[in-house]
């Protein structure tokens, strides 16, 4: 565990790999505008990636391309290297999916920056573009790609075609039918207090909704437990 670091662009997908945010290893709060001062030879980052060999980023997909430049600057001077070695000679390997979010207030990883340097006036990039031009030359030097096409995550069939049509956005009537019988309301849901829907993840639109989902929701389970 200590030669391996897991990152992620968010509080919730970091918690669930056991990880921490890429801005809290940065130093820095998200949009703050205020990156981290790194020292020439801060020991304490030396030390605390000294034998790391290995970076693992999940949702991918929510990562830009000024967020990436600042995560390589950083493990540049972490791994005291030459700059040009991409992230300090970590091997950083990227879980996730390009079609699912996008990163906020960035440029994508897959941003296509083939256009000349200078834009119609004839005037250089700015420095943000530069930065992001850089950390796209690191995407591009990835080495390895594993595509996994496999379904590991739900038995239905037809949901899973439902769910496979829905991320292409090419959903039909009938996937708008199969949805509907889940909405809280219809006929076939008598009471949430009985199964399946007494363990099914309730989406509500509005935070005053759901904690009052919650609060009956910890009241009936007391009841039933005795506490």
């Amino acid at each position: 565990m200590h030669m391996m670091r897991k990152l992620a662009p968010t509080g919730i997908a970091a918690a669930e790999i056991g990880g921490m945010t890429i801005h809290s290893f940065l130093g820095e709060q998200r949009n703050s505008g205020k990156p981290r001062t790194i020292k020439p030879g801060d020991s304490k980052l030396e030390n605390q990636w000294r034998l790391v060999e290995y970076l693992l980023i999940d949702e991918m997909s929510m990562v830009g391309l000024t967020l990436l430049g600042k995560l390589n600057r950083i493990l540049s001077a972490a791994k005291h290297v030459d700059p040009q070695i991409p992230f300090g000679g970590i091997n950083v390997i990227f879980f996730g999916d390009y079609l699912q979010y996008r990163p906020v207030y960035d440029a994508p990883l897959y941003t296509d920056f083939s256009q000349p340097f200078k834009n119609k006036s004839g005037q250089l990039r700015s420095e943000k573009e530069i930065q992001q031009r850089a950390a796209r030359s690191l995407i591009l030097q990835i080495n390895c790609v594993i595509k996994l096409s496999q379904q590991m995550r739900t038995e239905d069939e037809r949901y899973r075609e439902l769910l496979e049509r829905f991320r292409q956005g090419g959903c039909n009537l009938q996937d708008y039918e199969l949805l509907s019988t889940r909405v809280v309301g219809q006929p076939s849901v008598s009471s949430l207090h009985e199964s399946p829907w007494n363990e099914a993840p309730i989406l509500a639109y509005r935070n005053e909704v759901r904690t009052q989902l919650n609060n009956k929701a910890a009241v009936h389970n007391a009841a039933q437990s005795g506490h």
